[in-house]
């Protein structure tokens, strides 16, 4: 009797048409602050600390008697600890109000770095032999200060952001960032759907107090020892995925990519870049004036040695 084979099942991601009503998606973010323009940022933090004192995330992070007395960045960070271990759901009353004055305020004072006034990769390495040069970007800085339509979340299963308050992940800064609303709205989405996030694939939700209207959520592949075919896959499902969504929300001309899988989750920054470079190329050619700019973010020099030498290396030629 011949041996039963084993099928391997995968979830099935929720699609956008499932819960795009459920985040409001094409609702422009409109934060009524209901505060004093004037309202220092010092003050405001104090008084988030004030309100949030009997959450049960305030134990956990630190948050005793005394704290609101800290020295101005010390209450900052332990806001933030505080909101980065807070489960989702509803804020206690009147927090909601001061955060977003907060987190409005904090906005406002940083420089943002607008994605159409960006010099191209054709025109920053004109000799350089990828077929998407006039359509992409390569951009170091922060990206919580990007001006796309939309950025990229290199997310973990869970999609609801890091709990590791301070940790160096891009998941922890936009978050961070965008506020308490974003990992509710990726609380939604994943109690709909049920399961874990599978890799390769992606979610949408509004950007909030970031710059970008829209952040894109993906979750990449773990690389623990060498690249194997089934991790080359994954990263360039992670791109299409992506791409995909972004195209099915009217709007988004721009959308700025972080480099997913090349913190934490170990993948070689080199082979990732090309794997981004080319996942990007082909989608562009197939996809002919569906978007403006893609862009290539990095944050580390070495990260940006990296990109570079994939687009010197033998990424797709034109």
């Amino acid at each position: 009797m011949p041996t039963a084979r084993r099928t391997t099942v995968h979830p099935t991601p929720l699609p956008l048409a499932a819960y795009r009503a459920a985040v409001a998606l094409d609702e422009p973010f409109r934060s009524n602050v209901g505060h004093d323009p004037d309202d220092r940022s010092a003050d405001l933090v104090r008084e988030a600390l004030g309100l949030l004192g009997d959450d049960p995330a305030a134990a956990m992070a630190g948050l005793g008697p005394g704290a609101v007395d800290r020295v101005d960045d010390e209450a900052r960070r332990l806001l933030r600890a505080v909101l980065t271990v807070r489960k989702p759901g509803p804020l206690p009353a009147g927090a909601a109000r001061v955060l977003d004055a907060l987190l409005a305020s904090e906005r406002l004072a940083r420089d943002t770095t607008d994605a159409t006034s960006l010099p191209t990769i054709r025109d920053t390495l004109p000799h350089a032999m990828y077929r998407a040069a006039d359509h992409t970007v390569l951009w170091q800085g922060d990206l919580t200060t990007f001006g796309a339509d939309a950025v990229v979340n290199a997310a973990n299963s869970a999609l609801l952001g890091c709990f590791r308050p301070m940790h160096p992940c891009i998941d922890n800064a936009l978050h961070a960032a965008a506020g308490p609303r974003l990992r509710t709205d990726c609380h939604t989405i994943m109690s709909l759907q049920g399961h874990p996030e599978p890799t390769g694939t992606a979610k949408i939700t509004r950007g909030y107090h970031l710059p970008a209207r829209y952040v894109l959520h993906t979750v990449g592949p773990i690389v623990d020892g060498p690249v194997l075919p089934e991790h080359q896959q994954a990263l360039a499902a992670s791109y299409r995925a992506c791409l995909d969504l972004a195209a099915d929300v009217g709007g988004i001309r721009s959308v700025a990519f972080c480099g997913i899988s090349t913190g934490v989750f170990g993948y070689p920054k080199t082979p990732a870049a090309r794997i981004a470079l080319d996942t990007v190329a082909e989608w562009l050619h197939l996809h002919p004036g569906r978007l403006d700019r893609v862009i290539f973010n990095v944050y580390a020099d070495d990260d940006r040695a990296a990109y570079l030498r994939a687009l010197t290396e033998g990424t797709q030629p034109r």
